[in-house]
């Protein structure tokens, strides 16, 4: 499925209309130059995950019902959170009403509205933080379960992704316990942070029984400082423009192949139409990096750090030939742009689509400034996406400069079709079957 924003506000008949709200939010007058990121994608920015949604417009919408979730192909907004929680309840009927609250609540927060009132006698019903309308803000919220979710608690052990597993330390992590793992993700993403934090809050509000968070990480996407910078990749924190080669997220059957769990897969069925999500937390090095002479960052990446093209060509998006540089003459062979990608036959079943925000959370108590990148990608199969990925780049120079520090492996659930369905209803309905089944040693235990 390809996700496009959707502004039927009017249509929808709630809240004022998006001219009187850019008034109340002071932007008539620069309501001309505020262009929404649906406009950006029909002049022909593109949808991958590279391009960054052009500007803020608080009125557009991602669609919630699909077969896929929102927010694994679309173009990055501006701001992103993920959060990892643990479960708190132990029987399968109250995972299911996790999951129909959380159908609710992203369902109505992904579409925007009126913001409950309530009593004076009693807590809000919202937290006010964005005012009376909740507006959509291109939000998506996608849900995503770890490996410990199929643990004894739920009896979905019968059911767990094939690939899913609990996140191991590289060799050059340096994982730390309370900021790993999780039973479910919510990967939240919209124009503003106040829009995400408002998103959390509210799922909060709603689950005291049902979550506790585990750890999270906020994070950003820099805005184009050009009008011509929508066409090119944002920049990490190292300077270097980053995500040039992520696959065309628009390419359906790209993405079919890549992306999407299919039905024919050595896979569970109920897991056609979810993913693999990777999230890793990877502090950078910063000073070091900044004292670097530029011909060895370069040299390190593998690209010019201004242009962004890969070493000895001219633009960012020309395509390495690395047949013809055997020996890296011009790109090292140990370069991470040649390593995460060889560009050969059989790498190409390496391919992930990554989702990466930059990150600064303030001062190490080493008095080293707290940056990175909040590493996010997807893919169909883990062992040959993500996983092979990263063993390549072991041992990579690039090394010296970053340091993983956190994050986990998680199944993003398939898309929620319509209105009758919940999230990891496909799931909870296979692990029914299977406590029926001949595959079931404890069901055989009990026949027998």
């Amino acid at each position: 499925m390809t996700e496009k924003s959707v502004d039927n506000t009017k249509q929808s008949g709630m809240g004022p209309s998006l001219d009187r709200r850019r008034l109340l939010l002071g932007l008539g007058a620069a309501g001309g130059a505020i262009v929404s990121a649906s406009t950006a994608r029909a002049d022909g920015c593109p949808m991958a995950a590279a391009g960054v949604a052009a500007l803020a417009a608080i009125d557009d919408r991602q669609p919630f019902h699909g077969n896929h979730q929102a927010g694994i192909i679309s173009s990055r907004p501006p701001a992103g959170l993920v959060v990892a929680f643990d479960v708190l309840v132990r029987k399968r009927s109250d995972l299911q009403r996790l999951m129909r609250t959380l159908t609710d609540r992203i369902a109505f927060l992904m579409e925007g509205g009126a913001a409950p009132v309530g009593e004076l006698d009693f807590p809000p019903p919202d937290s006010g933080l964005l005012g009376p309308v909740v507006s959509p803000d291109n939000l998506t919220i996608t849900v995503a379960v770890g490996a410990s979710l199929f643990d004894g608690r739920f009896g979905l052990a019968g059911v767990k992704p094939a690939r899913l597993t609990t996140m191991h330390q590289f060799p050059n992590d340096a994982l730390e316990a309370n900021r790993c793992h999780g039973d479910l993700l919510l990967q939240i993403c919209s124009n503003t942070a106040e829009t995400n934090i408002h998103a959390l809050r509210d799922v909060v509000k709603h689950t005291p029984d049902l979550l506790m968070m585990r750890w999270q990480q906020d994070g950003f996407v820099p805005a184009p400082r050009e009008p011509d910078e929508r066409k090119e990749s944002p920049r990490n924190m190292l300077g270097f423009k980053d995500g040039t080669a992520n696959p065309d997220s628009s390419d359906a059957a790209l993405m079919d192949r890549i992306v999407w769990v299919r039905q024919d897969a050595n896979e569970q069925g109920w897991a056609a139409g979810g993913t693999y999500q990777v999230v890793r937390v990877i502090r950078n090095f910063v000073e070091r990096w900044d004292r670097t002479r530029l011909v060895e960052q370069q040299t390190i990446i593998g690209r010019d750090k201004y242009s962004g093209a890969p070493l000895a060509m001219k633009a960012e998006r020309d395509v390495p030939q690395y047949a013809e540089d055997p020996k890296g003459d011009k790109i090292p062979l140990d370069a991470h742009i040649r390593l995460a990608n060889p560009r050969t036959a059989a790498t190409d079943a390496n391919l992930i689509l990554r989702r990466p925000f930059n990150f600064s959370r303030g001062v190490t108590k080493a008095g080293q400034l707290d940056m990175g990148l909040l590493f996010i990608c997807f893919q169909a199969d883990l062992d040959a996406g993500f996983i092979a990925v990263q063993n390549r780049l072991n041992g990579e120079p690039l090394e010296e400069y970053i340091k993983p520090v956190g994050g986990g492996y998680f199944f993003a659930l398939p898309g929620v079709p319509d209105q009758h369905s919940y999230l990891g209803q496909s799931m909870l309905e296979a692990a029914g079957r299977f406590d029926q089944s001949e595959e079931n040693p404890l069901a055989t235990k009990k026949g027998a």
